[in-house]
């Protein structure tokens, strides 16, 4: 794996991570880091979340940083590793914190289990179609 493929994955979980925290902490609300072991005290799961979105910054920061020390790039393999990565990190939260802790579910509910598993149906799409557009460039 040459270095800005390194980077762009780097750059793709933190991408990942943020979209997450964005559209389902935030937007939809469908739960927080900590909910499914902590559901009655929002002060503890924003500040987790707060930390979740630090972590996912940081990713992001050292995933340019990388980049920056690569060079070029070519598209393909930089876009290519932003969605291997945003699936890396979907398939790795996903059955990290909902499937083996519980730390909290996608959407809790009756058809939680549907959500956690449509979210790691879709870190395996992104794995695959990432890795489909970077090797594209590999095989030019």
């Amino acid at each position: 794996m040459t270095r800005g493929a390194r980077a762009a994955l780097v750059l793709g979980l933190g991408v990942g991570g943020f979209v997450d925290g964005i559209v389902a902490h935030q937007l939809l609300g469908w739960h927080h880091m900590l909910s499914g072991w902590y559901p009655d005290d929002l002060h503890l799961n924003m500040r987790a979340d707060g930390l979740f979105h630090l972590l996912c910054l940081l990713l992001v920061l050292i995933g340019v940083a990388m980049l920056n020390r690569a060079g070029t790039v070519p598209r393909p393999v930089l876009w290519g590793g932003v969605l291997t990565g945003w699936g890396v990190f979907n398939l790795v939260e996903g059955v990290a914190d909902h499937l083996v802790l519980g730390i909290h579910h996608v959407r809790g509910g009756p058809h939680e289990l549907a959500y956690d598993l449509g979210f790691l149906a879709l870190g395996a799409i992104l794995v695959l179609v990432g890795g489909l557009l970077a090797r594209e460039r590999a095989s030019r």
